[in-house]
């Protein structure tokens, strides 16, 4: 295959954003008298939108709450959240160096992720990102989420380039499942948000730096 675009997860991927996601989550929480979930217990529940992270957040701390309350914690959330995004979020190490060497090899890149496209977004410029990216579809940008295959496309489609001739870059077994149900590599991140070590999901590949990624994404160009 020849490789022409490089399709990036954002939560747990490009950036830390745990640490805002769980005050942001605690904080809806609050107002439901729930208690807040610590760091431990937290960084497995992010990466099915934010909707599913509330779902996640009040199963985690008690009994499950009507379908209203449910969406008063929703907007609550990305108000706050949207207004404290990059407070304590951090871009993994070795990153911008990945996708300098990606741009100056003529690699287009792309964001595919579950969180809202305007809060992708405003993420991406706060960290800096956003001048890497020529396309970005959220979590609520089509009727469907990863592990969905029409986000995906969709992106490359923005893009102007064949699925097939990409890579996905994820930390999560969404992102891993994603990409085999387009029929295209992946590299998974082991630093990100999930309950079982990604190997467990069967990558193509597996980094623990991105000092590693460019050995084995420039044989493929």
């Amino acid at each position: 295959m020849p490789l022409n675009a490089l399709i990036f997860d954002l939560d747990g991927t490009l950036v830390d954003t745990a640490p805002d996601l769980m005050a942001a989550t605690n904080h809806v929480l609050a107002l439901i008298d729930r208690p807040a979930i610590p760091a431990d217990r937290f960084r497995h529940l992010v990466g099915h939108g934010a909707l599913n992270l509330i779902r996640r957040g009040v199963a985690e701390t008690g009994e499950p709450v009507d379908d209203a309350t449910l969406k008063r914690l929703y907007d609550a959330l990305l108000v706050y959240y949207g207004d404290n995004i990059a407070t304590h979020s951090k871009v993994f190490p070795g990153l911008i160096r990945l996708l300098d060497q990606a741009r100056a090899g003529g690699i287009k890149m792309g964001v595919c992720t579950n969180k809202v496209e305007n809060l992708s977004h405003r993420l991406l410029d706060e960290m800096g990102l956003a001048p890497y990216f020529d396309a970005v579809v959220g979590g609520d940008t089509l009727p469907v989420m990863k592990p969905k295959v029409e986000p995906y496309i969709e992106v490359m489609k923005r893009l102007g380039i064949a699925p097939t001739d990409s890579l996905m870059v994820g930390d999560s077994e969404t992102d891993i499942r994603t990409a085999q149900n387009v029929g295209v590599p992946v590299i998974a991140v082991s630093f990100g948000y999930t309950d079982k070590h990604v190997s467990h999901f069967n990558p193509t590949y597996v980094i623990d730096h991105y000092d590693e990624a460019w050995p084995l994404i420039s044989p493929l160009l």
